[in-house]
């Protein structure tokens, strides 16, 4: 367990004790890799952006710290997940699509193919017309349904 300590103070902002006693102030967890591995490395940055701390294994921290750390995190990182694909309003775009995600039921605009993006494996960006990014994790591990809905666009 590494001997690390974090609070919050009273104007909310989080202050790191580190092992040798040094205290920062304004700390800002960054995942290393937030959409390939974003249960993996990550860094604990000053507020001046400087890197402060590394941590391997998020899950090592102590209890208390990975809950402040998770708690920070989820609210700079706002990329929902898709889980299915609902309708789409046509087969050429723009079109506006309806979802299901982790976040709840919504519509997107698509503006074009090209902003569907593939990365690693079968792992899809998808930004809507306002700029906002939607993270398909596995495109093969949609239903049916909504497998079908995508491949039009692909």
């Amino acid at each position: 367990m590494l001997d690390l300590k974090m609070f919050r103070n009273t104007a909310g902002r989080l202050v790191l004790t580190m092992p040798d006693g040094q205290v920062h102030e304004g700390i800002t967890p960054v995942r290393a890799f937030p959409v390939n591995a974003p249960d993996g490395c990550l860094a604990l940055m000053s507020s001046e952006g400087k890197e402060l701390f590394w941590v391997e294994t998020p899950s090592e921290l102590p209890e208390d710290v990975f809950a402040l750390v998770q708690e920070e995190i989820s609210t700079r990182e706002l990329m929902p997940e898709i889980h299915r694909i609902v309708s789409v309003s046509t087969f050429s775009t723009p079109s506006t699509w309806s979802v299901e995600t982790n976040r709840g039921t919504t519509q997107f605009v698509l503006k074009g193919e090209e902003d569907i993006r593939r990365l690693v494996g079968a792992m899809l960006i998808i930004t809507d017309s306002h700029g906002l990014r939607f993270l398909l994790r596995d495109m093969l591990a949609l239903d049916k349904a909504s497998r079908k809905l995508l491949d039009r666009f692909l």
